[in-house]
This record gives C-alpha cells, sequence and structure tokens, in this order.
C-alpha cells in the first residue's frame, strides 16, 4: 500500500469484517509494521485516516547473484531504495570463491552508507539456478559448476550472522514485476529472464509456482532442435543454447571473423559478448540484426508452447538481453503469436521488464520483506 489505504478499504480488499480488521491493525500498530496518516481533505464529512507501510521499521537487502553479474539493492521496510550497486561476477569460479567476493562487495556496499550487517532485518538472495528449499542450495546448476548441493543458506548465514531467504533468480524476477514492476495487479504472468542463461518464474493464479521439487521454470532447456548446438546441461538444442548471451556472443564472434562488413569486425572476435551484439544492433548493423531476431525467435517458438499450456494473461522479458528493446521483443512476439492458439495468444501480452536489471533483486527484497513482517508477527503472539 505505497500511497496508503482505509481501514474500510483494506477489509473489503481482504473480505474481512470491520471488527477484525480493526484487531489486526491494532496489532500492526503496536508493533510498528504500519503507521497512520491523514489523507487529502475531502469536500464532506471527515478525512478518512490511511495506513501506510513503516518505511522506519528496518532496512533489508536484495542481492542479484548473476552468471557474469552480481547486484545489490538496499531497502526500506517500504521497499524504497536507499542504494543499488551492480558488479563484474563469474559464477563458474565455484561457490567459496564467489560467496567469499559477494561478502566483499556486500561490506563495502553497507560501509558507504553507514549501515551495519546488524541493523538488516534479512537479506534475500537470487541465484541462476534450481533452488531446492530442503537443501538450502542449487541442485545440477547447469550454468553453476561446483554448485551442486552446496548449502548457500546456511553458509551465508553463518558468514553474516542475518537471515538469508534464498531464491532462483527467475522467480524473484517474476516477484519483483509483480510487486512493484510491469506485473501489477496480474494475477498469471511469466516472467523470463534472458541473460547468459534463460529461466522463467512463474505466477499462477497470483502465486509463485515452484513445482514437485521447488524448480519449476528451467524454460532453457526446452529442446527446440533435436540435433543443436551442445547445451551446457549436456542435452543438444536447448533453448539456452540458440537464444541465451552465450549463444549471441558466440554467433557474433563467427560473424566478426566471417564477414569484415559487419561492425562486429571492428573489434576482437574474442572479446565480443552478446552485449555488444546488442549495440551494434542498434547502431544498424544488419549482421547483428540478424542474429539478435534470430535469438528472439527461438525464443518465441519456446514461449508458445508455455503459452498454449499456461494461458497466461502477461509475460515479461528480463535480464540483460531484454535490454535490446524492440530489436528483440518484436521476432519473440511474432514468433510466439503465429506459434500458439488464437484463443490464448489473443489473450497475453509480451513486454519489456520495467524494472529493467533491477527485477530479481526487487523480487528479494519483496520476500525478505515478507519473511520479516510474518516472523515478527509470528513473535508477537
Amino acid at each position: 500500500m505505497p500511497e496508503g489505504i482505509s481501514r474500510a478499504a483494506l477489509a473489503r480488499q481482504l473480505g474481512l469484517s470491520r471488527a477484525a480488521m480493526s484487531s489486526i491493525i491494532a496489532d500492526l500498530l503496536e508493533m510498528g509494521l504500519i503507521r497512520e496518516s491523514e489523507s487529502a481533505p475531502v469536500s464532506r464529512g471527515r478525512s478518512p485516516i490511511l495506513l501506510k507501510v513503516n518505511p522506519d521499521f528496518g532496512k533489508v537487502v536484495g542481492i542479484d547473484m548473476g552468471a557474469t553479474h552480481v547486484g545489490l539493492i538496499l531497502a526500506d521496510f517500504s521497499a524504497h531504495i536507499l542504494k543499488a550497486e551492480e558488479y563484474p561476477f563469474d559464477v563458474s569460479q565455484g561457490p567459496l570463491k564467489c560467496l567469499r567476493e559477494a561478502d566483499l562487495r556486500l561490506q563495502a556496499f553497507l560501509a558507504d552508507t553507514q549501515v551495519k550487517l546488524t541493523d538488516l532485518l534479512g537479506i534475500g538472495v537470487g541465484v541462476p539456478g534450481p533452488v531446492v528449499a530442503e537443501v538450502g542450495g542449487v541442485v545440477a546448476p547447469p550454468i553453476m559448476p561446483g554448485w551442486d548441493n552446496f548449502h548457500i543458506q546456511s553458509y551465508l548465514e553463518k558468514l553474516w550472522d542475518c537471515p538469508i531467504v534464498l531464491g532462483n533468480d527467475a522467480e524473484l524476477g517474476a516477484l519483483g514485476e509483480w510487486a512493484y514492476g510491469a506485473g501489477r495487479n496480474e494475477r498469471h504472468l511469466l516472467y523470463v529472464k534472458v541473460g547468459y542463461g534463460i529461466g522463467a518464474g512463474l505466477l499462477l493464479d497470483g502465486q509463485i509456482y515452484r513445482g514437485a521439487s521447488g524448480c519449476a521454470g528451467e524454460i532453457g532447456h526446452i529442446t527446440i532442435e533435436e540435433n543443436g548446438p551442445l547445451c551446457t546441461c549436456g542435452n543438444r538444442g536447448c533453448l539456452e543454447a540458440l537464444a541465451g548471451g552465450r549463444s549471441i556472443a558466440e554467433r557474433g564472434r563467427k560473424a566478426a571473423q566471417a564477414d569484415p562488413r559487419s561492425q562486429l569486425s571492428s573489434i576482437s572476435a574474442e572479446q565480443i559478448t552478446a552485449l555488444d551484439v546488442a549495440m551494434f544492433a542498434r547502431k544498424g548493423d544488419i549482421i547483428a540484426q540478424e542474429i539478435v531476431a534470430q535469438a528472439g525467435g527461438y525464443l518465441g517458438t519456446a514461449l508458445a508452447s508455455l503459452i498454449n499450456i499456461m494461458n497466461p494473461g502477461l509475460i515479461i522479458i528480463g535480464g540483460s538481453i531484454s535490454q535490446m528493446g524492440d530489436l528483440f521483443l518484436e521476432p519473440v512476439r511474432q514468433a510466439a503469436m503465429r506459434r500458439s492458439l488464437p484463443v490464448f495468444s489473443n489473450a497475453v501480452r509480451i513486454i519489456a521488464a520495467y524494472l529493467g536489471q533491477r527485477s530479481a533483486a526487487i523480487g528479494a527484497i519483496t520476500q525478505v520483506l515478507a519473511w520479516s513482517a510474518y516472523r515478527s508477527l509470528a513473535q508477537s503472539k
């Protein structure tokens, strides 16, 4: 409730009686989770007292630990961002080296704001692999070598002496966009993170869907071409091997070596990244645009199947590759619409993430805020 809400309106939204709502509100006010504020004057009668989340209840941190970057956000209890930074990162270095680096980044990040770890209510962490709650880590993650069954959550809780909420980055991206981004008020949405790899967060009937093992959403390993390129998971022709950032970069390197007319040849082929391909595509390079469009077409083909199965109202494309804009999104839309049934395609929109690169970190903040509120309520009983 960012602008505030009256007791009566909140009772209507939750389907509770005013008496029941008043009792709950009294407890929340006493704990300091929310506070009252006067609304704007009305022409007739008394102005209603509005309820707002108390931003001063505490601070939280959200961490998006991607394959090639780590993003950190410090927020107050109303999810207002106080500080945000992003740094290069290499998740393939393994858990011990990566988590030590994340620790150094976090310590310096907090020092700049004079916030201590002991001041935090909790830290939400997103990782680019299938998270299993019972393990407190990832199981068989294709782009995280050495992380299999490593207990990330307990390791960080001991390291930081702070409650840790762990989640898959795409799942957190869906949560972030639903709470504060392009997916607000949507009950059926699909968030697709397209970066070095490809993963999805599924929001079905207003709830994050995690599946039987807690790992739902690994759409990057849908087979698109049976005899296609080798994927990091060991199979061939996976969506990730055809449309992920690694694939886009590889095609850019080959194009730079094969065609000197392309602007891609102006830089060393070994150094070309997916973002370089995107940059030259935006500058009008035909070959770079073809690479981007082909990747978008592959993604749209995979999404068509998901549209037919899930019937979402909204698909949000996030991650670094989504920042290419319509050069990438339009081929995605065309392929998805062409290959899905009209009854489903007519009901869905495909758009870029409103929160951009911050979707997962803001989702991590959202999750730890909800967890902190729940814990505070439970401790007050």
